[in-house]
């Protein structure tokens, strides 16, 4: 969804690239589907890393690009988010002398138990490109020390995807598809920290079960922490639907129909800002606090939710969602394209 309109952008302007699929995310519905549907094109080489424990994972990715990074002689290299193949990338081009841009720069929970922010800072320290999409990623990279002429403010290229697809994405079919009334709840967990431990995929399950006795609730179950959730009664709860991952249209046409969204995921909570549907956050704190401050998105402990709910379910209908964040406006692909060209022609 980020790498997309960057990829389109750059070959509308006839700009030769390579794309490298790490296959850290391998599995079809979180990997072919979003190819297919939005319209990317075959990768150029798929490294096939799989899963594995953090280390075990990025020792394998940094094996993996050693040897095909200097193959494909890049002028520049582009990353996106908070991977790790992100990370590996970051280390291998630092290492090889071969540029890197990051997309999503900036981004910060002040969290370092999170090994997404560990990612992050990393990425962001050894990058010459650095290209954000809020302005709070600016302060936090000059905060580091970051050269400010390598930051740019770009905009969400994950927003572009979504408004270039806003008119497939159906609501009412995703009613249809899952037997769903007019009002019901969509919920993703998959952090470690929420889905790793017993102790806490109980919390979670306690939580849809008090939620799912108001409205009932979707859960696409990622599978981490399906074995977790499992031993602590997740499929018997009453009210929820447990479905398989989906592909990025049936998901956020179920989400655009949503009274509201329960997740621990970075990326739900930009998208339910741009569709005005309510975030709860179940974390204590966030990468995208733009998403808080603009009013669509909260961070709540698992116990709070309800309370949460409560409140939103009683609002009334149709209230008005408030507009886009700065920049987020369909065209951060297109921007990150012409930052990239100037750059490429600077260094031949």
């Amino acid at each position: 969804m980020k790498a997309g309109p960057v990829v389109k952008a750059l070959a509308t302007r006839g700009v030769p690239q390579q794309l490298v699929h790490t296959g850290q995310h391998y599995d079809r519905t979180l990997s072919d589907v979003f190819f297919e549907e939005l319209g990317l094109p075959e990768a150029d080489r798929n490294l096939e890393v799989g899963s594995g424990s953090q280390a075990r994972q990025t020792a394998a990715l940094l094996t993996a690009l050693e040897d095909t990074l200097p193959a494909l002689e890049p002028a520049i290299v582009v990353v996106y988010g908070d991977v790790n193949s992100t990370l590996a990338t970051a280390l291998v081009t630092s290492k090889q002398g071969i540029r890197l841009a990051h997309v999503e720069a900036g981004l910060r929970s002040f969290d370092r138990t999170m090994p997404e922010e560990v990612n992050r800072v990393v990425t962001d320290a050894l990058s010459d490109l650095l290209f954000v999409t809020s302005p709070e990623a600016i302060d936090n990279l000059k905060r580091e020390g970051a050269d400010e002429s390598a930051i740019h403010f770009v905009g969400n290229p994950m927003i572009d995807t979504l408004l270039a697809n806003l008119d497939r994405l159906d609501a009412a079919a995703a009613r249809r598809a899952h037997d769903l009334p007019e009002r019901y709840a969509v919920a993703t967990l998959h952090r470690p920290a929420n889905v790793d431990s017993d102790e806490a995929a109980v919390g979670l399950v306690g939580m849809l079960r008090a939620v799912a006795a108001q409205l009932p609730v979707v859960l696409p179950l990622h599978p981490r922490g399906r074995e977790t959730l499992g031993r602590a009664g997740l499929l018997e709860i009453p009210g929820l639907r447990v479905v398989e991952p989906l592909g990025y249209v049936a998901f956020l046409s179920l989400v655009r129909g949503a009274t509201l969204v329960i997740t621990d995921s970075g990326g739900i909570q930009e998208e339910t800002t741009i569709l005005g549907v309510p975030c709860l956050t179940v974390r204590p704190n966030t990468e995208r606090p733009i998403t808080i401050s603009h009013g669509t998105n909260r961070l709540v402990r698992p116990e709070a939710v309800v309370g949460s709910v409560d409140e939103i379910l009683g609002r009334p209908a149709g209230a008005a969602a408030p507009g886009s964040p700065p920049l987020w406006d369909g065209h951060a692909g297109e921007r990150i394209a012409d930052v990239l060209i100037a750059e490429v022609g600077r260094g031949d």
